[in-house]
């Protein structure tokens, strides 16, 4: 694979989120291999300039890990030659190709003008979301095994069946960590106020009549929600908005 060298004389400016080189009058030095007999691959990051190129969770298949977005910044692991290297991504290791919007960058050569501590900052708010996207991804998938189970008056537990702040409350407990009030009232007053453009899987959403709430469930995403309905339902999933939402929270801190 080639790589850009970035030497002295370049600067830094933040564009849209991204880093873009800026030469002065100074011709951009021969791309050289990444790979090679002493290469260190944690000196070289990966940088999504633009689009939403996939992250790949092997070589040898089109199974997608995730779709990275311009901004993102992911620490390289190795070079996988044609252009595709291999890159940390959260807990897990995926690949991208560098043909598809993804420049690389040598951190060791920005080294003391201050843009190398830009960039691995980049690295850890980008780590940092992956962990938060995984934390509620699991959370959905953890909440999904309950479809079906029984509705229950103040019911909080999958053998004898919820309503659904017990069941808002059972899923968040057991699958985040998250401790909540016990009626949908008081879950409304947890966690930081958001608007439905900012909902992500795990934000919880409450209805009711006029400003008293008397509902609660939990979006988990593609304009999904999943809640203890009804008696005859159960633990279902709906429309995000097949009732008007009186108040939309994040409860997980992220």
């Amino acid at each position: 694979m080639r790589i850009r060298r970035l030497y002295q004389g370049i600067g830094l400016a933040a564009v849209c989120g991204c880093f873009t080189a800026l030469y002065s009058g100074q011709a951009m030095a021969a791309y050289s291999d990444l790979s090679g007999p002493g290469a260190e691959y944690s000196n070289y990051v990966a940088a999504v300039e633009e689009g939403n190129p996939a992250i790949y969770v092997s070589m040898d298949s089109y199974d997608v890990l995730r779709e990275a977005k311009a901004g993102d910044y992911y620490q390289i692991l190795g070079d996988e030659g044609s252009g595709w290297v291999e890159i940390q991504v959260g807990d897990t290791v995926g690949y991208i190709s560098t043909n598809s919007g993804v420049s690389v960058i040598n951190v060791e050569e920005l080294e003391g003008s201050g843009a190398g501590a830009k960039v691995e900052d980049k690295i850890t708010e980008t780590a940092n979301e992956q962990v938060s996207e995984t934390r509620r991804q699991n959370l959905v998938s953890y909440a999904l095994q309950f479809l079906g189970c029984a509705y229950r008056d103040a019911g909080s537990s999958p053998s004898t069946g919820f309503d659904c702040s017990g069941f808002v409350s059972y899923v968040m407990r057991n699958g985040a960590g998250v401790s909540l009030n016990r009626s949908s009232r008081a879950q409304a007053t947890q966690g930081a106020a958001i608007s439905s453009d900012q909902m992500r899987p795990g934000d919880l959403i409450f209805y009711g009549n006029g400003n008293s709430i008397n509902h609660v469930s939990m979006y988990i995403g593609d304009g999904q929600v999943v809640h203890a309905s009804t008696y005859k339902t159960g633990v279902k999933t709906s429309p995000w908005n097949y009732r008007t939402p009186i108040r939309i929270v994040n409860v997980l801190g992220d």
